[in-house]
């Protein structure tokens, strides 16, 4: 928003008997205003200007001019405009004169709230120098008239109908997986020749990338993260845009001092955009009138899957999801998080289980039963070793069940190299391949043939020609059909992954000899621990199965 201060460009007159007025030239141009000229913000100090200097008989001053650029009139948080009030009311001001009612008031209500109340209370003239013309001091009724009212109502109906017309045009561009925002995504830019598409930042996207593999792999803390990102000097998201000229800021997520916190990690891991969905209408104004902010429920979203390059794959975003729902937290000062935080939980009342440290061991036991009732719960404790190494024993039986790694490996490569038969492209590939052993074979005997003195330079060269040629064509067919055989082994491949998730995991991992956070992250839902210290595991898919 524009604010302009003091404007040469209005005349003054000098003092004289009668106390002069000090006026306030207050411009509105709107984002509904288009490119009509007669609504600029020069235009509307030119009409002004003229009036002062034509019309305006009294002496005066102009102690300023407030101008708010691209606001709406429904909407009292301009900054000019609140700006000119305070100055209304601490007696800098007693005369407003703007260019008509719809640049100060688009709200009925409000209109008749300021002209009949505020501007009277503070002994505040007002004058608008196009239809309706007002002047509350020299014509004190025409307030009261009926063009008054009639002109403020009719401001109020076409608001209402501009921002109606606003909502459905984007509500048709949300269905269509068009971006409206007025800021990309943090680890996003608006395309250059498309400000409704997403393109990958390449920077602020490995940001992004890193934060997920901390936190779900790496077992970082939301705290500990935002400390490692401060401590290499990467700007938070909303430092990031305006380090790049963007007028950003959003108080909701994270404070204004440029440095990254918990809650600003946790609004990138919950960011579904970054897997390539788009996700739009989380929040609506209230009404045209009332601009507050309210939440839409999750149902009423636009979701529309597939709309840009993805940052994180959707497997990874949801095991962040899925650990950001566990009960978390790490000591003061710590980075990562205990290696089982938010998976032990007791059998009983199904309550997250409380870590703490003796002097020879460290112990999970049910808080329900310890701190709060013994008739609520029953007593479950357990040692941290004894845990994870029945949780080990567990994992590593899972694999057993498998006849070997081999095995798996094997009937991935069938199914990569398994061809559909009613294709042909197997017989098309050996054709093709034929028929380049063949065209290399003539080329190449053509030297001979010129050599010999069979063919003059000019055959040789016409022939070798027609045959270079034919390479070509012969080359770019057999790359286009191996195209082809690796597209469909890898959807074939990407099938079995799909049907047993354990596979691709051991495929990717091998045998298990300790477990981390990634490891538990990827098999393991919940650890239930029982009386006596037996314990339950809940894994994250079913149990492999032997082929």
């Amino acid at each position: 928003m524009a604010s302009y201060q003091k404007s040469e460009s209005f005349p003054k007159t000098p003092g004289s008997a009668q106390a002069p007025w000090r006026i306030a030239v207050y411009i509105r141009l709107s984002k509904d205003d288009g490119n009509d000229e007669s609504l600029s913000i020069t235009n509307q100090k030119k009409i002004i200007q003229e009036y002062l200097e034509t019309f305006f008989s009294e002496a005066f001053i102009v102690t300023g001019c407030y101008a708010d650029d691209g606001a709406t009139g429904t909407d009292y948080d301009r900054p000019a405009f609140q700006k000119m009030l305070r100055h209304v009311e601490e007696g800098q001001i007693n005369c407003i004169i703007c260019k008509n009612l719809s640049r100060m008031f688009r709200n009925y209500s409000d209109q008749g709230y300021f002209l009949e109340n505020f501007f009277p209370r503070h002994r505040t003239r007002f004058i608008t120098v196009s239809e309706p013309k007002i002047d509350s001091y020299l014509h004190p009724e025409a307030i009261l008239g009926l063009e008054v009212p009639i002109s403020g109502l009719m401001n109020d109906r076409f608001a209402a109908k501009t921002s109606r017309d606003i909502r459905d045009t984007f509500a048709t561009k949300r269905r269509k997986g068009e971006f409206i925002g007025a800021f990309a995504p943090y680890g996003y830019e608006k395309a250059p020749d498309n400000k409704n598409a997403l393109v990958i930042d390449p920077a602020a996207a490995e940001v992004v990338k890193n934060i997920y593999c901390w936190y779900v792999q790496d077992g970082m803390s939301k705290s500990g993260i935002a400390r490692l990102l401060n401590s290499l000097g990467i700007p938070s998201p909303s430092a990031y845009k305006r380090s790049r000229g963007m007028n950003f800021f959003c108080p909701q997520i994270e404070k204004s001092d440029g440095l990254w916190s918990p809650r600003s990690v946790s609004a990138v891991l919950k960011n579904q955009m970054y897997t390539g969905t788009m996700v739009q209408g989380r929040q609506t104004v209230i009404s045209y009138k009332v601009h507050d902010r309210i939440s839409i429920p999750e149902d009423q979203w636009y979701i529309v899957p597939g709309t840009h390059q993805p940052i994180i794959n959707e497997s990874l975003f949801e095991k962040a999801l899925m650990l950001q729902q566990k009960h978390t937290r790490t000591a003061p000062g710590k980075t990562y998080l205990n290696l089982l935080s938010g998976f032990v939980r007791c059998a009983a009342c199904k309550k997250a289980m409380t870590r703490q440290k003796s002097k020879k061991a460290v112990y999970y036991y049910c808080r329900t039963f310890r701190e709060k009732s013994k008739d609520a719960c029953s007593k479950h404790t357990i040692r941290e070793e004894d845990l994870l190494h029945c949780l080990l024993v567990a994992i590593q039986r899972q694999i057993t069940r498998l006849d070997s790694l081999d095995d798996i490996r094997d009937a991935v490569r069938r199914a990569s190299s398994q061809k559909e038969k009613t294709s042909g492209a197997d017989a098309a590939l050996a054709r093709r391949k034929r028929e380049l052993d063949q065209l290399t074979a003539h080329t190449d005997a053509l030297y001979g043939d010129w050599k010999n003195g069979d063919l003059t330079r000019e055959e040789y060269l016409r022939l070798k020609s027609g045959y270079l040629s034919r390479i070509r064509q012969a080359e770019d067919a057999i790359r286009e059909l191996e195209d082809r055989q690796k597209t469909e082994a890898m959807g074939r491949s990407r099938h079995l992954i799909q049907e047993d998730p354990y596979t691709a995991f051991f495929l990717e991992q091998g045998t298990i000899e300790e477990i981390n956070r990634g490891i538990l992250v990827e098999l393991v839902r919940n650890i239930y621990v029982h009386q006596k210290g037996a314990i339950e595991i809940e894994f994250r898919f079913s149990a492999p199965r032997k082929k």
